[in-house]
């Protein structure tokens, strides 16, 4: 399914908390192979608002990479436009588009630091380019790791620094010239999960105390619940749906958005009588598949549950298969109903 957006003409709407500070245009960027063009982007529209913390996601291979690269222009596009704060980046000039870089920080999967160079001389390296004074960048440095926990580890070099020690260096050194954007290419990938937590909860941190916008590159679904508020499905290098993230998680409306949404599992199984009953913000406390039994006179097989209790309020999703006995299965529809549940049958996928 190709370029099947919110919208008719595959633009997407401003979905950001602010005005926009990145605005994609009709983006394509086409490697020429031998004889043939083979398109990594094709028709890429997106409005990341200021200060919000926006995910792209996709399967390897489906263009997110390069997207974000082509958005700090380390890939430059073959057509469309690149909007940050109105400008173009693709018609800047090469003074131009350093300065802009320079409100772009970066941070990898695999770190991209200097191996050579303590933490704090990885962190004072972009201000060194910059030409900033050396007392100056010094301080600037000091003022990071201790932003990002790790004053003490400042004369560590990285092969004396665990994986998220690594990642906080590097956020640091993405912080160094003050940008307005910080753009993570699956800046979590090579992460423990309990370690991915407490990345994504610096980056969270750095967004609303500095009000940096954060870009997400990932490909794991439980990243953008957990630090997202909008998201961008990207597939075969086109955006297939863009939203905010409950409304995706929720509503998927295209191919793609299910399959990141309904787990792997329940995807190969047969889908005969079976629904997905979601939670989006009744009590967390109540008995809901307790009532529905009781009031509906049949139980319900519970095939998947992936629920989450924040602040009291249930948000997630259970998967339960229903009786063969149509009227049984129409009492229970007519509960959920009555109850402001949403309960969708599932299709095959």
């Amino acid at each position: 399914m190709e370029n099947a957006g919110r919208e008719d003409d595959g633009r997407t709407p401003d979905t950001g908390t602010g005005a926009p500070i990145i605005e994609i245009v009709d983006l394509e960027k086409r490697f020429r192979s031998k004889n043939t063009d083979v398109y990594a982007l094709r028709g890429v529209n997106l409005t990341i608002g200021r200060g919000d913390i926006f995910g792209i996601i996709g399967k390897s291979g489906a263009g997110k990479s390069t997207l974000v690269r082509c958005i700090n222009m380390l890939e430059r596009p073959t057509g469309g436009s690149v909007l940050f704060e109105g400008r173009d980046m693709c018609r800047l000039n090469r003074a131009e588009l350093g300065r802009a870089r320079r409100s772009m920080g970066m941070i990898f999967q695999q770190f991209n630091l200097l191996m050579q160079r303590t933490a704090e001389e990885n962190v004072r390296f972009p201000l060194e380019l910059a030409g900033v004074e050396k007392n100056t960048a010094r301080a600037r440095a000091g003022e990071l790791l201790e932003m990002v926990g790790l004053t003490n580890r400042a004369k560590s070099y990285p092969s004396q620094l665990s994986g998220g020690q690594k990642q906080r260096v590097a956020i640091a050194r993405a912080l160094a010239t003050n940008p307005t954007v910080l753009l993570c290419d699956e800046a979590t990938s090579a992460l423990d999960p309990a370690t991915t937590d407490s990345i994504l909860a610096l980056i969270r941190d750095i967004n609303r105390t500095l009000g940096i916008t954060a870009v997400i590159i990932t490909h794991e679904m439980s990243v953008i619940e957990k630090i997202c508020s909008h998201v961008a499905i990207i597939s075969k290098g086109r955006i297939a749906e863009t939203g905010a993230v409950e409304e995706v998680f929720f509503h998927p409306r295209t191919e793609e958005a299910r399959l990141l949404v309904i787990p792997e599992p329940l995807q190969q199984m047969p889908h005969d009588r079976m629904y997905r009953l979601i939670f989006n913000g009744r009590s967390s406390f109540e008995p809901i598949i307790g009532g529905m039994v009781l009031e509906c006179g049949s139980p319900v097989n519970i095939m998947f549950a992936d629920t989450r209790d924040i602040g009291g309020t249930a948000y997630g999703q259970m998967v339960l298969q229903l009786p063969e006995d149509e009227a049984v299965r129409a009492r229970i529809l007519a509960f959920a109903q009555s109850r402001g549940l949403m309960l969708e049958e599932m299709k095959d996928v």
